[in-house]
């Protein structure tokens, strides 16, 4: 207990209060005053500190926790993707078409039907939405439908021909076209081919890119969701005018999280130039790390593997790699953190060589380690003898165990047994590495409780599979809250973030159930009743 100098505005008491401070980890009061952690105690304690104007707030056993960081969101896509065809729910390759054929009904001809979210993985007909299907669903608008993991779409005939794609279009670097036995296209675009067709397409205005940034903020608030780190998707798409669109609202004082956001290896030279180093900014915005992909996704069947798939072949490199090797150590060298998507067990091998290579580089230099460690994202499938050498890397793991609920069935069907090296989260945390949870949102749905939940019973909510899919890599509900609260913000040096003491910023979530002393199966029913950020109360439900 530390007794404010302010009278705080809120009070919190009769709480569990899980504090993330090792030191003092439970507590039953909170006071929060002037944006920050004021007290924290004891109910009579606390209260003592209280105000004429203090809010006291009885919590009744409910469970108090630091705000979540999501350290993987693609913001800009999902705030934009919430006012588009939502997918996710489809269950047959019909219903896609169906919902497809309606929105279309809606619209002027040559308009766009922009949807995303499918996955045919689950369905019983696992195929794909082709050209042909999707010409009768919408045969006078254009169509552009992303897979749920955004590694592939699938187009139209009217989109296609928008787009100047035909039988005689090459694939693009990082890209493939899928095409029939004659070489025309079949409508299925994966990777970085995807933008033959986003390049064509009108952006939003800006304000209403704005309105859709502050509406998806509040959706984030929610879910208990603070603190994000805006992963670029196609950076030269957007890339520029997503970031001065956050420097805009931070301006205007209306930028409602605190984001890093990442900016694209591919201008590695230009950000080494003007001097931009990962952590730049302010309490509220900062520059996040350096992004490079190693390779793709297993939906698309471009994640880079050891062995090839069940139903096809290796999966693709996306970058070569002694590129990414150089363009790593030259980062490392001007003070950039990295980070890296590496989704297939071949892309993750060849990652930890190149980071192995680097620190042993650094230890015969004698050169310094980065301020903010260097990250691998997904870190999906891994091998063990691989994942046992991670401990020993200046390297942070950002995985996403909600996504697991929508891989089970695809992995395995394409690699059989060997997915029980598909989100070993057990193994990953007990290397010693920090890890760091996120949803990949519009992948997922960015609810911590989803992606808590996946970690600790490796079931969807139903409880599916019986016993848990591959058991042994499940992980502790405080384990799963510390990886998306107090790993990250340690992570990144972000240290008045991630726990609940005296000092530290007013980020607060209070959750319905007390998801550390109930069953795991009891995690879907929690919801969050109170979010406070910067001292500020911005979601209530009681």
């Amino acid at each position: 207990m530390t007794t404010a100098k302010f009278r705080p505005d809120i009070i919190l008491f009769n709480g569990y209060v899980a504090t993330q401070i090792p030191h003092a980890p439970l507590a039953t009061a909170v006071a929060v005053g002037q944006g920050c952690i004021l007290a924290v105690g004891g109910n009579d304690d606390v209260l003592n500190t209280a105000g004429p104007e203090t809010a006291r707030i009885d919590l009744d056993g409910r469970l108090v926790v630091p705000g979540f960081i999501d350290t993987h969101i693609h913001f800009y896509e999902w705030a934009l993707q919430r006012q588009r065809l939502k997918l996710e729910d489809v269950t047959s390759h019909e219903e896609l078409l169906g919902r497809v054929h309606e929105a279309a009904q809606g619209l002027p001809a040559n308009q766009w039907v922009l949807g995303q979210g499918w996955n045919e993985s689950d369905w019983t007909e696992t195929r794909m939405p082709t050209r042909s299907a999707l010409d009768q669903a919408a045969p006078a608008n254009p169509v552009l439908l992303w897979r749920c993991d955004m590694h592939l779409a699938a187009l139209n005939s009217v989109a296609l021909e928008l787009a100047g794609i035909h039988a005689g279009t090459p694939d693009p670097p990082e890209g493939h076209i899928d095409r029939d036995p004659t070489g025309a296209p079949t409508g299925i675009l994966r990777e970085l081919a995807i933008n033959l067709v986003r390049r064509i397409i009108t952006p939003p205005e800006t304000p209403q890119v704005l309105e859709a940034f502050e509406s998806a903020s509040k959706a984030l608030y929610r879910r208990g969701v603070t603190g994000i780190h805006d992963v670029r998707l196609m950076a030269d798409q957007d890339g520029a005018r997503a970031f001065n669109l956050f420097q805009k609202l931070d301006q205007d004082d209306r930028l409602g999280l605190r984001c890093w956001v990442t900016l694209p290896g591919h201008h590695l030279q230009h950000i080494i130039a003007l001097g931009l180093r990962t952590g730049f900014g302010n309490d509220k915005l900062r520059i996040g790390h350096v992004k490079f992909f190693s390779d793709g996704g297993m939906g698309a069947r471009t994640a880079w593997m050891i062995d090839p798939y069940l139903d096809a072949g290796y999966g693709m490199p996306l970058m070569d790699m002694e590129t990414l090797s150089n363009d790593i150590g030259e980062a490392d060298a001007a003070g950039l953190s990295v980070m890296v998507h590496a989704v297939g067990d071949r892309a993750n091998r060849e990652l930890v060589n190149i980071f192995e290579t680097l620190e042993a580089r650094r230890t015969q230099t004698g050169s310094s380690k980065p301020p903010i460690a260097h990250r691998m994202e997904h870190v999906q499938m891994i091998r063990p003898e691989d994942a046992d050498r991670l401990g020993k890397l200046n390297v942070a793991l950002c995985v996403t165990p909600a996504n697991m609920l929508l891989d089970i069935n695809l992995i395995d069907s394409a690699v059989g047994q060997k997915g029980r090296w598909t989100y070993a989260l057990r193994r990953l945390i007990d290397t010693g590495a920090p890890v760091m949870f996120s949803s990949d949102c519009p992948v997922c749905d960015p609810d911590p409780l989803v992606g808590i939940h996946a970690a600790v019973t490796r079931q969807r909510s139903d409880g599916t599979p019986a016993g848990g899919w591959y058991p042994q890599n499940c992980v502790t509900v405080a384990e799963a809250i510390q990886a998306y609260t107090s790993t990250p913000a340690a992570v990144h040096r972000a240290f008045d973030l991630g726990g609940i003491a005296p000092g530290k910023k007013g980020d607060v979530v209070i959750l319905s159930k007390n998801i550390l002393t109930s069953p795991p199966s009891r995690i879907p029913k929690a919801r969050v009743d109170m979010t406070i950020f910067n001292g500020r109360i911005v979601h209530r439900r009681f």
